[in-house]
C-alpha cells in the first residue's frame, strides 16, 4: 500500500472506529465514494492499523491469563478454541491470533530473530502487513540435516516475515546440528557466521515455538529426519522434555549437560535471556511438558497459547 493510500485508510479508519462517522459521512470528508471508504476500512483491517478484541464476559480467557501471569511472570495471550477441533485446525486459530498480536509489538529498527518450526511457520501465513523501516529478520538456527539443506523450509517461513514488515531477511545457512561440536566451534569463527552471530546478540525481539518430545502434532525437529535414533536415545537419558531453537532443556527448566546441545546451532538460553521481548507461541495441550519447561527455564516474556494448553499449564502447576 502506497504513503499517499496508507495515510487515506489511516485517516478513514480514525473516523470510523474513533468518532463514529458513518462511511457517506467519510466519503463527503475525503471526497471520494462510499466504496472506496470501504476498501480503505478494510485495508486498514488488513494491514494491522485496525485491530479487533473482542471479550465476552463467559470467557474462561482472562482468569487463565491472570493465573499463568501470577504463576510464571509473563504477558499472555488465551486463544479461545473449541475443543472440538484437531490438533491441526487449533495450530491455525492460534497461528492467526498470534500473528495478529505480533504486530504491534514490531517497530522500526528491530531486530526480528525467528526460530523455524511447524508453529512459526503456521504464523508465517497469518502475518499482516506493517510498514517498518531498517528492521532485520534474522533465522536463529540453521535447519540442514542429511537428507535436506532446509533452506526452502526456513527460508519461506524468514520471507514471509521480511515481507510483513518491510525488513530485511538474514538466513544462517547452516545445518541444525553439527556432527560434531568441533565443527561448530570452528563454523563460529568464520567472519560470514559471526555476522549472524552479532545480530542476534542484538535482537530486540525473538519469537519461537516449542518443540515437545511426546507432541501429538510431532514438531519439525523430532519428525523431520534432524534426529536419528541415538540421538533420541541421548536425549532420553538426558530426561530432555523439549527445545526451544534446537537448544534442549529438561522439565525443570536445565540443560547443564545435555551433550547435544553443544552441536546444535540455536542460541543458548543464557544468549535467549538476554532479548528484551520474547514471544512464545504453542498450540496443542499435548505439548504441555516442553511448554512448562521452557517457562521454567526463562525463556519467555510473552505467551500465547490456545485455551485447552492454558487450562493444563495452569493444573501442570498446581499439581507440581
Amino acid at each position: 500500500m502506497g504513503r499517499s493510500r496508507h495515510s487515506d485508510a489511516l485517516r478513514a479508519a480514525q473516523m470510523y472506529y474513533l468518532q463514529d462517522l458513518t462511511m457517506d459521512a467519510i466519503a463527503r470528508e475525503l471526497r471520494t465514494s462510499r466504496s472506496t471508504v470501504s476498501r480503505l476500512l478494510s485495508s486498514a483491517r488488513e494491514t494491522g492499523l485496525v485491530q479487533v478484541q473482542i471479550r465476552s464476559p463467559f470467557d474462561t480467557g482472562p482468569e487463565l491469563e491472570s493465573q499463568i501471569r501470577t504463576q510464571y511472570g509473563v504477558d499472555v495471550h488465551v486463544v479461545p478454541v473449541l475443543d472440538t477441533l484437531n490438533e491441526a485446525e487449533t495450530l491455525d486459530r492460534v497461528a492467526m491470533q498470534a500473528a495478529r498480536t505480533i504486530g504491534p509489538l514490531v517497530d522500526s529498527n528491530a531486530i526480528i530473530g525467528v526460530a523455524w518450526g511447524a508453529t512459526l511457520s503456521a504464523v508465517s501465513r497469518h502475518l499482516t502487513r506493517k510498514v517498518t523501516h531498517d528492521s532485520i529478520v534474522v533465522q536463529l538456527n540453521g535447519a540442514g540435516n542429511m537428507q535436506t539443506t532446509g533452506i526452502t523450509y526456513a527460508s519461506d517461513i524468514m520471507r514471509r516475515f521480511g515481507s510483513a514488515y518491510g525488513a530485511r531477511v538474514e538466513q544462517f545457512p547452516v545445518p541444525a546440528f553439527f556432527d560434531h561440536a568441533a565443527t561448530k566451534t570452528a563454523m563460529w569463527n568464520e567472519r560470514s557466521v559471526q555476522r549472524i552471530l552479532d545480530l542476534q546478540d542484538r535482537m530486540s525481539i525473538a519469537i519461537f515455538g516449542v518443540g515437545s518430545v511426546d507432541s501429538d502434532y510431532p514438531s519439525h525437529v523430532y519428525a523431520g529426519g534432524y534426529l536419528d535414533e541415538h540421538d533420541l536415545t541421548v536425549l532420553a537419558a538426558d530426561d530432555v522434555v523439549g527445545d526451544v531453537a534446537t537448544v534442549f532443556f529438561r522439565s525443570d527448566g536445565s540443560s547443564d549437560g545435555i551433550t547435544l546441545n553443544e552441536r546444535s546451532t540455536g542460541p543458548s538460553h543464557e544468549q535467549l535471556r538476554q532479548v528484551r521481548r520474547r514471544i512464545c507461541v504453542v498450540s496443542g495441550a499435548s505439548k504441555i511438558n516442553g511448554l512448562q519447561g521452557a517457562l521454567a527455564a526463562g525463556l519467555a516474556t510473552d505467551l500465547i497459547l490456545d485455551e485447552a494448553s492454558a487450562r493444563r499449564l495452569v493444573s501442570f502447576n498446581g499439581h507440581s
